[in-house]
């Protein structure tokens, strides 16, 4: 793998009509920053051929709306990236190393937060950057890393919605 994209889902609605978290659906806003996103992603030629994407509802239509700028892509679903923690994550990514040129994750915070995080600090990121990161992560948001022969990922970028006004 030479590049890794962990993205949270975009905006999704407060409550689904089942009352269940897994089934709740992206907001109108989600879906045109989801839409948005894919297109900037592509258009920086970030386009994944494999990508983990969580099996809630609100991954799955953020995906939906990626996937229509990046063309074919390899999906998995894997059951425990449905508010899967930064360990699990990882775990994920790892598994995949030989996989994949460019993974995409698109799952939830805290997990994806977390794992960027420490990808920052394990790549000993500049300050400027660890305080943007430590900000927040968005819904819809992105931070792309470049992954060396070694597996370490180094910060390459973070984008967010907001970031593509007038894009």
């Amino acid at each position: 793998m030479q590049r890794l994209i962990l993205m949270r889902h975009a905006e999704a609605e407060k409550r689904a009509a089942s009352g269940h978290d897994r089934d709740r659906s992206l907001s109108d806003k989600g879906r045109a920053d989801a839409a948005a996103m894919g297109r900037a992603l592509a258009a920086r030629g970030m386009k994944p051929d494999l990508a983990f994407v969580s099996p809630a509802t609100r991954t799955h239509q953020t995906w939906d709306l990626l996937h229509d700028a990046f063309g074919d892509v390899q999906v998995r679903e894997p059951e425990p990236l449905y508010n899967g923690s930064a360990d699990t994550l990882r775990r994920h990514v790892e598994g995949a190393e030989d996989e994949a040129g460019c993974l995409m994750v698109v799952a939830h915070n805290p997990g994806v937060h977390v794992l960027a995080v420490e990808y920052l600090v394990e790549s000993a990121a500049s300050p400027s950057v660890l305080d943007r990161m430590s900000g927040g992560f968005p819904p819809g948001a992105a931070a792309i890393f470049i992954v060396d022969l070694a597996g370490r990922c180094t910060f390459e970028g973070f984008l967010q919605p907001r970031d593509l006004a007038g894009e």
